[in-house]
């Protein structure tokens, strides 16, 4: 994923500042939202978009968005908004998209906040989409460039897929490159998946198509992901001191939150003390 460098940055600030207890609350935290959201399946989005490279951008503008998809979590139904679907209905031929660039995306980005003024009441759930590099903020203001006037996401109503993983399992869950290798492990189809670099090198050949296609995928993925996430079946690396943490508290917690299992272990124990002692008699 593009935003793979945000992810890297927030495990970052997760592993140097986050106390035994915070690191509790924030893990019920991100479980309790889950599980609400879960409930309320029918008004949550899954959203994905492609975009030109802003690591080669050398002339200080923001990198053109080339195609978002929109997912309805419930019903799998997925809208979809691109570059070249505008040109194709526009009449503009596909060589001569580059030339028609500003407008064939200001139309794209006009589609997708119309959609977005449609869909006010649900709940954004994304991966990594924070800032002006990648992210709300960076849709948000190519459109404020090409001149149109974006319909403002609020905070309460995005949800941060790849955080609330963290959140949950801890930093280690996986390795980076934390979404492709989550994928493999849990051998879900990546047909038409395209890493970072193979975007950048699709949107420079202009194969738009393929852009498109990666950029569905990916919300399909995400989808994926989020349902097995909130039904516990998603495979994930992590150990049981990388999503609890060595302290009281976590201890404590897990046995609150376990308690049959510990219950299990506590009578497994006791027999076999027993078992031990009634042995020497």
């Amino acid at each position: 994923m593009r935003s793979d460098a945000a992810d890297k940055r927030y495990s970052l600030e997760e592993t140097s500042n986050m106390t035994p207890l915070r690191r509790i609350k924030k893990r019920n935290s991100a479980i309790k939202r889950i599980a609400d959201l879960d409930q309320r399946s029918d008004a949550c989005v899954i959203i994905h978009y492609s975009c030109e490279s802003f690591y080669d951008k050398t002339d200080g503008k923001t990198p053109r968005v080339t195609s978002i998809a929109v997912r309805n979590f419930a019903s799998g139904q997925t809208d979809s908004f691109s570059i070249h679907k505008i040109a194709e209905q526009q009449k503009v031929d596909f060589s001569n998209i580059e030339s028609n660039y500003d407008t064939l995306e200001k139309e794209m980005l006009a589609e997708f906040y119309a959609h977005v003024a449609k869909t006010k009441h649900c709940t954004w759930i994304h991966w990594n989409m924070r800032d002006i590099n990648y992210g709300f903020p960076a849709i948000e203001h190519r459109f404020k460039v090409l001149g149109g006037i974006p319909v403002e996401i609020p905070e309460e109503r995005k949800f941060d897929l790849a955080r609330a993983l963290i959140d949950v399992f801890g930093v280690k869950y996986i390795s980076h490159p934390r979404f492709e290798n989550l994928i493999n492990l849990n051998k879900m189809t990546a047909r038409d998946f395209l890493v970072g670099k193979a975007e950048a090198e699709a949107f420079i050949s202009k194969e738009f198509v393929k852009l498109h296609q990666s950029t569905l995928r990916k919300a399909d993925i995400m989808a994926n992901i989020f349902e097995r996430l909130s039904d516990g079946s998603l495979k994930t690396n992590a150990k049981w001191k990388d999503i609890y943490g060595l302290s009281v508290e976590s201890v404590v917690t897990y046995i609150k939150q376990h308690w049959i299992i510990s219950l299990i272990g506590i009578i497994s124990t006791a027999v076999g003390l027993v078992a031990k002692l009634a042995g020497f008699i």
